[in-house]
């Protein structure tokens, strides 16, 4: 249950503070008084959208914290966030910036919205007066009657298999498109892989054969270059630089006796001379290396001509890419075998989804079939009371494709004559679907375990002895839990423990709203107003005081 609220800067709330007694809570006030504006800071609080415009002018941000206690269905899912269980105690907090941006805490931990609207529904029940609007809506009813059966662990489970079914048969579309693809594709993909096939590529090789192409366009040149530092190196005539250098490191050696500096420059001749020596021995070899074959020579260029050809072909910067695209082709020609494979695996996986799904399917129906008569009864029942005397209401089920949510078609039929009952959103009156939605209400809060179930003006549309029933009828569900109902109606009024009213008031250049719980004669006093408007007559109190005793 909801035990205490605080609010600050919220719209025209500048500061609230109140605590919540059990059982049924009664709330009034003038119209636009700002009722409505205290379940807005209650929803944000249970992780509704929030923005800047809901900040009081001039404020920084708004906070709503709640005082609630827990019931036990939502301690693992907080666990499992992290989030101190502390027996059930909960106090939820969110804070709303000027930017829009809000920050949440559950027992000061953060968390996420995600995680209020996850244990929302687990805490609060609020109605709204728009909710009356979901009365006609199938998946509403269908809501309605699987937590009536107690299948809605099975109704999770057809949403999972359901979910399955989809993603694998998606996946299996894809696998089927990329076959026919490569199908396609076949024969072009079999005369490019056979093209680079061909021509036995490898990685590096059009730099080797650019290297060699410049020798062998050159290799005459080279050669009379080569010819010219061996003549210079060891001339015809004369003598060679070989024998100078060593008859000069001689002639040094002699000298060193007489002059010691002349030691060190005969073994550096003597050190030259061995490496100009093999200077001249390289000189030698790398000119016999040299071919002048003009046959390798077109070899190579027709070479280098392909590879370009090919890469220009297949948009190819390098012989690389090329290697690259050989294996790109050769995956698609043969990776049909894998896919073939894995069609089949995925047609099995569907096929098994499919029957454990219209398993699932036939569960459910059967528990909707079964429990459809007795929540029609319920119903009827309670309108009954509510004083629609020859009202009928029916749960009708027929089939419908399998969906995540089974294979039936919920319709809640509706007759206030007792004639034979039509679909709820073709007949029903303002004040039949208030009773309607009430009756819903109190039946499921029999099943749900809803600690806390908030009313915001469900009676509209009735009055007199009609909206007495409904008062009792709300009465009667605050002994089992929490029930906080907004209403104009002095016959609801008049039920319940506790009575709260919003009032209005001016501060400075604005509105201000406020809540606060009256007394047993202030409470007198609002049903008056309730029952006579503005001016509150004597005869008006004591008719007050008749409905509250």
């Amino acid at each position: 249950m909801l035990r205490s609220l605080h609010i600050e800067n919220y719209v025209l709330i500048d500061s609230l503070d109140i605590s919540l007694p059990e059982g049924l809570g009664i709330i009034t006030g003038q119209t636009g008084a700002g009722k409505s504006i205290l379940l807005g800071a209650l929803s944000l609080l249970m992780g509704a959208k929030g923005d800047a415009t809901q900040i009081s002018a001039g404020a920084q941000n708004c906070i709503v914290e709640g005082e609630f206690s827990a019931p036990g269905s939502i301690r693992s899912i907080l666990e499992d966030a992290e989030v101190e269980w502390d027996g059930g105690n909960l106090l939820i907090r969110r804070v709303l910036n000027a930017s829009g941006r809000s920050r949440s805490f559950i027992n000061d931990s953060p968390v996420n919205v995600q995680l209020l609207q996850e244990i929302a529904s687990s805490l609060v029940d609020i109605h709204s007066q728009h909710q009356s609007l979901q009365l006609s809506d199938r998946r509403f009813q269908m809501d309605v009657l699987d937590h009536f059966a107690g299948c809605a662990a099975d109704v999770e489970e057809c949403k999972r298999l359901w979910n399955v079914i989809l993603c694998k048969t998606k996946e299996l579309e894809e696998v089927r498109g990329r076959l026919s693809r490569l199908q396609a594709d076949k024969e072009y993909n079999s005369a490019r892989f056979k093209q680079l096939d061909d021509a036995h590529l490898r990685d590096g090789e059009l730099e080797e054969l650019d290297a060699e192409q410049k020798q062998l366009a050159n290799a005459e040149s080279i050669k009379e270059n080569f010819a010219a530092a061996s003549a210079l190196l060891e001339p015809e005539e004369g003598m060679s630089v070989e024998v100078a250098l060593k008859e000069a490191e001689r002639l040094l050696g002699k000298l060193s006796q007489l002059v010691p500096d002349a030691s060190s420059l005969a073994e550096r001749l003597h050190s030259s001379r061995i490496e100009i020596s093999d200077i001249a021995e390289s000189i030698v070899d790398l000119d016999s290396r040299i071919s002048l074959s003009q046959e390798r020579l077109e070899q190579v260029e027709d070479r280098m001509s392909l590879l370009y050809g090919l890469m220009q072909k297949h948009g190819c910067a390098n012989v690389a890419e090329l290697l690259a695209a050989r294996e790109r082709y050769a995956e698609a020609l043969f990776d049909s075998t894998a896919l073939e494979e894995k069609a089949a695996a995925l047609e099995k996986e569907v096929g098994d989804a499919r029957k454990e799904h219209l398993s699932v399917c036939t569960k459910i129906h059967a528990a909707r079939a079964k429990a459809a008569p007795g929540l029609a009864a319920g119903i009827q029942e309670s309108l009954r009371f509510l004083e629609l005397d020859r009202a009928v209401f029916a749960v009708e089920l027929a089939d419908a494709a399998p969906s995540a949510t089974g294979s039936d078609a919920v319709t809640f039929k509706f007759s206030s004559t007792g004639s034979n009952p039509v679909d709820v959103s073709r007949c029903a009156s303002g004040g039949e679907i208030s009773r309607i939605m009430l009756s819903l209400k109190a039946l499921m809060a029999q099943y749900t375990g809803m600690p806390t179930m908030i009313f915001d003006e469900i009676d509209t549309g009735v009055s007199g002895s009609a909206a007495d029933k409904m008062g009792q009828m709300i009465c009667r569900m605050g002994k089992d839990m929490q029930v906080l109902s907004i209403t104009h109606l002095p016959q609801v009024a008049a039920k319940g423990r506790a009575h709260f009213v919003v009032e209005k008031s001016i501060s400075g250049d604005g509105s201000v709203s406020s809540m606060r719980r009256l007394s047993d004669e202030e409470r007198v006093q609002e049903i008056a107003r309730l029952l006579s408007g503005e001016r509150i007559t004597p005869e008006a109190i004591a008719n007050a005081r008749t409905l509250l005793a």
